[in-house]
């Protein structure tokens, strides 16, 4: 579930994981404050961006769980399918969309590229595409490039075919040579370089189940991890807008 739903982090330079240890992501500044001891001495202050941490409870029945214990290949899991979707979410909504309390930057709203407007035609969308694979080019980004869809321009384009019957989600795949990643929070899409070093997602603690506790009859548990991340070159993606935007 989680590996189908991630889908900010398939476009950005994951690093980690690091540990629940790691705590903070060096920025590479220093500021300065002021020394009430010495006017001759100087303090500086790293600045660093603390790593947030996601946690999403689930309740599971204990019966599930003895069943699964016994070999049984139907058990009821819906509550830790419902807790990965929402945990999914979380994530690619801070990455795509930042998060301003946290002090994380968006890989789509911080972008600093025109958004390409999109139609609900499947068959318009390679011209978004290629429009935005030219304002890259534009501002001296290299490849290789990659498309990210959120549900309903991912269906539209499914769906589409050109000239011939020609499928154009093969269209836009040879645009990129990449497939298009679906991504479920989206609600229009980003085309976005590969070539690294633009942005970051610094993950402490990956996705793993911690235990709350227990009763007679269910397991309360939970998913968790820390992350943050860090946006150094905002010219790297551009957003592929919806048509009410």
């Amino acid at each position: 579930m989680l590996t189908m739903r991630l889908a900010a982090r398939r476009l950005v330079d994951f690093e980690g994981p690091f540990g629940w240890l790691h705590s903070g992501l060096d920025l590479g500044r220093a500021e300065s404050l002021e020394c009430e001891v010495d006017s001759r001495a100087t303090i500086r202050r790293r600045v660093v961006r603390p790593l947030i941490e996601l946690r999403v409870p689930f309740t599971l029945e204990r019966q599930a769980i003895e069943r699964a214990d016994r070999g049984a290949s139907r058990i009821d899991l819906d509550p830790l399918r419902e807790a990965a979707r929402v945990f999914a979410a979380a994530e690619d909504d801070a990455i795509f969309e930042g998060y301003a309390d946290a002090d994380i930057p968006g890989l789509i709203t911080d972008s600093t590229n025109e958004g390409v407007a999109i139609s609900g035609e499947g068959t318009r969308l390679a011209d978004a595409v290629a429009e935005a694979l030219e304002q890259l080019r534009r501002a001296g980004v290299s490849g290789p490039y990659v498309v990210a869809l959120g549900p309903e321009a991912h269906k539209a384009l499914a769906r589409a075919s050109g000239a011939g019957g020609y499928p154009m989600a093969r269209h836009v795949r040879g645009l990129v040579d990449r497939d298009v990643i679906w991504a479920a929070t989206l609600r229009g899409g980003v085309v976005a370089s590969l070539r690294g070093g633009d942005f970051r997602m610094v993950c402490g603690r990956d996705a793993a189940i911690g235990y709350v506790g227990h009763d007679d009859d269910h397991i309360r548990l939970y998913l968790e991890e820390s992350f943050t991340a860090e946006l150094t070159g905002p010219e790297a993606a551009v957003p592929l807008l919806p048509p009410d935007v």
